[in-house]
Formats: structure tokens, C-alpha cells, sequence
């Protein structure tokens, strides 16, 4: 199984934003007592089933972002999930992991919680993106996310999916409190609070020294209101400092952006930035947060 050239498929298809397609998810049950699509069929089963397929989902691609679930459907003996990814990089992480077999190991583990399903059961899948089944095609899964990104969403979410998608935010607790009334030049983080103030060459350096690979996600999360980061630039960046490494590149990066940006070149911006591509570990690096025990 060849993983996804991810910097090949975006200079084929574009920046990571403008990244979309559609696949379809068929699940059923090797037990006909157990028959997925029945479950979901059935009023008293619906949100269980619905929630079973969701949390994999959040496992298989690690987060909420980046996915949508737009219909379930009968397809029997099949249950059809449809799903559009609005990012490469959630539909990247859900083909390794449907690829890999862990999609089908979250997916019996919440079922096996939610639905009750006895362990000897075994979950069948079946993925395709229009009229191409993309598990023939898992050996080389940039061609599986090139079908995908050809099969474009046809209607929007369904009505029902939207209620259970309801349903299942208020089952996880009672409504948030209103947002604290921060102190003037104070952001939130894991809440807690911290003094907002511009980046230094201090944090560029620290910047560069662990963000590693991940520099490119950074800037492309930070480029959306930072002008002078717009269009090739990031990648220009990449090919200019590609002899001194990517500590380099993480710092001309970071560089550019407090360039461009003067005093509004914000720690909070950068924080924000990070927790937005899920590298929060990174975040804590910055802010100077001790890790746990």
C-alpha cells in the first residue's frame, strides 16, 4: 500500500483549501440479527447507529474538521453512508486509515459499545467515489483520492442527518456557558489565559526548531488573513530554502509573517493557527506549557 503524495496531488489540484469530493460508505454485518441498515432503520436504533458511524469518523480522520456526513441511504444488504470532504488532508487521513484496516477497528469497537454487538461479528465495508469501487484501487491511494475528488457533491446534507447531528451535540452535555470576558490583550488556550503580544525572534527560532514538516500547515492556516503568504509563496518558500532544511523554512516562514504583519504579528495568531492544523502539542511549546506527567 503507497501512502498519498500530498505535495504532489496539491500542485496537480491546487491548494489544500480548494480541495472537495465525495465518497460513499457501505457498512453491513456478517449476522443478519445484527444488519446495520435494519438498526438504523429502526426509530429506537437510528441515533445509536448514526452516533456508531460518526465517532468513527472522528477517530479515522483524528477531528470534526474537514467532513461532513450528507445522507445514510439503504443500500441493502448495505448501509450507505455519504460523505464529502471539504480539505485533502481529512480525506487523505480517512483513506490510510480505511486502507490500513483501523476505519473497520474503530468501527466495530463503537459498535460493539453503542449497538451491543457481540464480538464474533464481523463489520463489512465497501467504499466507492462515483462509479469507481476504490477498494480495488487501495495499493495506490493517490489514484483513490483523485476519484474522490472527481465525485462532487450533488445535494446538500440531508434533513435527517442534520437532527441527528443536532441530537448528538446536545447527548454530549448541557449547552456551553457564554465565553468569559477576556482581559483587553488576553487569549484563551485549553482555558487558561494568556498575554497576548507580538512574536519575536526568540519564538521564531523556537518555531522553527520543533514544527518540523509541519511548517507548510502552519503557514497555509496562517496565510488566510496574512496577505504576503497568499498564493505560491509558501511553496516558493519551500524551494528557496530547500538546501538549508525545514528549520530554515519554518523560520523565513514565521519571518515573513512578522515582516508583513508588524505588531498585529500576534502570538494569539500564531496559537490560533496551530490549534486550527490540530498541533496542539506544538502550541504548548510555544506558550511554554510544562508537558503532563
Amino acid at each position: 500500500m503507497d501512502s498519498i503524495d500530498t505535495e504532489k496531488l496539491n500542485d496537480r489540484n491546487g491548494n489544500d483549501a480548494a480541495f472537495s469530493g465525495c465518497a460513499v460508505l457501505f457498512l453491513g454485518c456478517s449476522s443478519p440479527a445484527h444488519n446495520l441498515l435494519s438498526l438504523y432503520k429502526d426509530e429506537q436504533g437510528k441515533f445509536s447507529v448514526f452516533k456508531v458511524i460518526k465517532l468513527t469518523l472522528i477517530d479515522s480522520v483524528g477531528g470534526l474538521e474537514g467532513h461532513e456526513i450528507l445522507k445514510l441511504h439503504d443500500a441493502d444488504p448495505f448501509l450507505g453512508v455519504e460523505l464529502k470532504f471539504m480539505a485533502m488532508l481529512p480525506c487523505q487521513r480517512f483513506l490510510e486509515s480505511y486502507a490500513c484496516g483501523s476505519l473497520t477497528q474503530f468501527l466495530s469497537q463503537h459498535a460493539s459499545r453503542l449497538l451491543t454487538l457481540p464480538d464474533g461479528d464481523v463489520i463489512e465495508t465497501q467504499l466507492k467515489a462515483g462509479m469507481h469501487t476504490l477498494d480495488q484501487s487501495l495499493q495506490d491511494l493517490e489514484i483513490c483520492l483523485e476519484h474522490i475528488r472527481q465525485s462532487q457533491p450533488v445535494r446538500l446534507r440531508d434533513d435527517e442527518v442534520s437532527q441527528l447531528e443536532q441530537q448528538l451535540q446536545n447527548s454530549f452535555g448541557p449547552p456551553s456557558q457564554p465565553p468569559q470576558e477576556l482581559p483587553r490583550n488576553c487569549f484563551l488556550f485549553q482555558k487558561r489565559v494568556f498575554d497576548d503580544r507580538p512574536l519575536t525572534s526568540a519564538d521564531q527560532q523556537r518555531f522553527a526548531a520543533h514544527v518540523g514538516r509541519d511548517w507548510k500547515r502552519v503557514g497555509r492556516a496562517l496565510q488566510k488573513h496574512c496577505r504576503a503568504l497568499k498564493g505560491p509563496a509558501i511553496d516558493n518558500l519551500a524551494y528557496e530554502y530547500e538546501r538549508e532544511g525545514l528549520y530554515e523554512q519554518a523560520y523565513q516562514l514565521l519571518g515573513r509573517f512578522i515582516q508583513s504583519e508588524g505588531r498585529s504579528a500576534k502570538l494569539s495568531r500564531l496559537i490560533s493557527a496551530l490549534e486550527e492544523t490540530k498541533l496542539t502539542s506544538m502550541a504548548e511549546i510555544m506558550l511554554g506549557i510544562q508537558p503532563r506527567d
